[in-house]
């Protein structure tokens, strides 16, 4: 349990800088800070997935709320101005804690009020549910009376609300519960609040202030549309709750339904996850990545909370998310659907917004995919499945290698090479107003890397599935792959390996991709050169909460991610750092000075800083980039995918316990 005490919720900027996270398991989510203001055009009690997990709509956007004791009114909620925070509700908080859900106690008036608020899996669906603690000798329970007010957003989620005539503010009013529909085109929100009642009052509301959107150089005020208020009292009962929807509300009772999300989410935690404290924590938030795509396939949500399902994040991020949490049956269904919609020998780099498309601008998923495919068959020692994808790996190998989109194809020299000066196909993918600012085409290192291990995979799976003759031609082509990335990629004025190498140069940077070709199932840097790289990035690229993607000796290197979109992306792989390499620096590391009480000691440690910041910025999970220069503050999105997978892959691949490896895995291990 994470808990935030009144000591840590009086300290108003740590405060509205802790976010809170509910999910659906269709890419709909519940959002804001631990204080109940909105942040960020993001945070909303309601965000759907129409077409799971993309086409995101934001249909409610929060809830006011006043209770009132004997003859006092207490406004709890809270709100952010441009000028002012207005109320301030957050001053009669108490704790908030993580319990599975989001818990939210207030004293007011000599009485305790928890609020708790959870998302149904499955279910475009949101419970607020109140329940009053009155003290022996205090008021009475009967004396209570709550007020709610909902606010309708109805617009897209990367968008902001205005007030407009075309929104429909007709109510729908039954015993029970109200509806709307703002537009034809977005589907109704149904409110039910079973033992309240409905006041009409319909207003605007407007000018609500996001200071993150500001931060982040995006359009920041809003207004939102409230159609009246719920009225509850306490007379028979100590809670009282309401259901936000897009379908009509179930009959079934709040608590009830309460009941089986609980159960559900007790189930998730596994050995041995379960036994360490940064795993208890991080197994729920990987659950919040794994989503419904159509109506049986599975994929991985990059980061919340604007990401949609991304190839390389699902690739890299299955081991952690699926495997050491024993979700095998999601492992198969996330490679499945990544394959079935494989083209031109790629997977998807992205699924588009509106779920109509998918890009193929990568060169690096796919070969992801193969690293997934081999880690699931160490886990599961499934032959059957795995065979069933020899056909569509083996294709993909031959498009490699004959040539395929984007100018990705492999040279004479078997090294593999993609891209052009306006394209960027790497993970340091990052591009603004046409100008791409880590440019990494030619051959990449981890690039090169993951195709002598894809190479290698191919060669190992297809000795298990009786293929000699295919064995014999992936191991040739994995042999030459091998000799020329030893020979063309070595720096030996740093004692390290080249980033990229161009058609007429050899890109000397620090960066961390070359740690990928000592962490991988089958390294290809040959064993005397791991350690002086091991050294170079260990001193001038780990920190506490990952690896920077640029050496600060560097004179383009950014230790501050922050700015306008332009200034962001400049610093995106420039110098900013991502937790998820930790995880492969860790392999590294292991693979280069062996298993041994020293070293377990020294990748545990690394880790050490992630649980301390279980209660900053993203409660219970891990963000998406800190900054590179001390005291590096979390950024990006605040709860990222490959950042808790691969931190939980380490924790129970390198630090507690090791999967049943393949007989290959362990020779090159060695």
């Amino acid at each position: 349990m994470i808990e935030l005490t009144r000591e840590d919720l009086d300290n108003f900027e740590y405060a509205i800088g802790a976010e809170w996270l509910e999910t659906n398991g269709l890419g709909g989510f519940a959002s804001s800070t631990v204080l109940g203001i909105n942040t960020r055009k993001y945070h909303a009690l309601l965000n759907v997935a129409e077409n799971p997990p993309v086409d995101r709509f934001v249909m409610v956007s929060r809830v006011d709320e006043c209770v009132t004791v004997g003859s006092e009114k207490y406004d709890i909620s809270a709100s952010e101005y441009e000028a002012a925070v207005y109320p301030t509700g957050y001053k009669y908080l108490e704790s908030v804690r993580l319990d599975p859900f989001p818990i939210f106690t207030y004293d007011v008036g000599g009485i305790k009020i928890e609020k708790s608020v959870f998302m149904v899996y499955g279910e475009n669906m949101t419970v607020v549910t109140y329940t009053v603690k009155p003290p022996s000798g205090g008021p009475r329970r009967s004396q209570v009376v709550l007020s709610i007010r909902p606010f309708i957003a109805g617009r897209d989620h990367h968008e902001v609300m205005r007030e407009n005539g075309e929104f429909d503010r007709e109510v729908h009013v039954e015993p029970d519960s109200l509806s709307m529909r703002p537009y034809p085109s977005l589907p109704p929100v149904y409110i039910g609040f079973s033992g309240g009642r409905f006041q009409h009052s319909g207003y605007w509301y407007r000018n609500y202030y996001y200071r993150k959107e500001r931060a982040r150089d995006y359009p920041c005020t809003e207004d939102l549309y409230s159609p009246g208020l719920i009225v509850f009292n306490f007379d028979e009962t100590d809670s009282q709750s309401i259901i936000l929807s897009t379908a009509p509300i179930p009959n079934a009772p709040a608590e009830g339904i309460r009941g089986k999300e609980l159960r559900r989410r007790r189930r998730l935690v596994v050995s041995p996850l379960a036994d360490t404290e940064l795993g208890q924590y991080l197994v729920p938030a990987a659950d919040t990545f794994i989503v419904r795509r159509g109506s049986e396939g599975r994929s991985v949500i990059a980061g919340y909370p604007w990401f949609t399902d991304w190839g390389r994040d699902a690739m890299i991020s299955l081991p952690g998310l699926t495997l050491v949490t024993g979700r095998y049956e999601d492992a198969r269904r996330i490679l499945s659907t990544f394959i079935a919609n494989a083209k031109g020998g790629l997977i998807p780099n992205r699924f588009t917004d509106d779920g109509n498309g998918a890009e193929y601008n990568t060169i690096d998923a796919t070969l992801w995919l193969f690293e997934a495919v081999r880690k699931y068959y160490d886990y599961t020692n499934d032959c059957d499945f795995v065979s069933s994808l020899l056909p569509a790996l083996r294709d993909i190998i031959k498009h490699h290698l004959e040539g395929t989109m984007f100018s990705i194809g492999a040279d004479g020299d078997r090294l593999l090479r993609g891209g052009s000066s306006d394209v960027q196909l790497t993970w340091m993918d990052a591009k603004v107003n046409g100008e791409v600012i880590t440019s990494r085409s030619g051959k990449a290192v981890e690039i090169n890397a993951l195709w002598y291990n894809a190479l290698m995979i191919m060669s190992d799976l297809s000795a298990d599935a009786g293929g000699l003759a295919e064995e014999s031609k992936y191991d040739k082509l994995a042999s030459e792959v091998f000799d020329s990335f030893n020979r063309e990629f070595w720096n030996e004025e740093r004692g390290c390996l080249y980033d990229v190498l161009g058609p007429d140069y050899k890109d000397g940077s620090i960066r961390p991709n070359q740690i990928f070709a000592i962490s991988l199932s089958y390294p290809v840097l040959d064993k005397t050169r791991r350690q002086p790289v091991i050294e170079v990035v260990k001193s001038e690229l780990v920190t506490p909460f990952g690896l920077r993607t640029l050496s600060p000796a560097d004179p383009r290197y950014c230790g501050r991610y922050e700015g306008t979109l332009y200034e962001r992306d400049k610093a995106y792989h420039q110098g900013t750092v991502w937790p998820w390499l930790i995880g492969h620096y860790i392999k590294a590391y292991q693979r280069t000075y062996g298993i041994s009480e020293e070293t377990l000691a020294y990748c545990e440690d690394l880790l050490k800083g992630f649980l301390d910041h279980m209660k900053v910025n993203g409660l219970g999970t891990i963000a998406e980039v800190y900054d590179g220069d001390p005291p590096q503050r979390p950024l990006g999105c605040f709860s990222q995918a490959w950042s808790v997978a691969e931190v939980l892959r380490a924790i129970a691949e390198d630090i507690h316990v090791k999967p049943r490896a393949s007989r290959r895995t362990v020779s090159n291990a060695l």
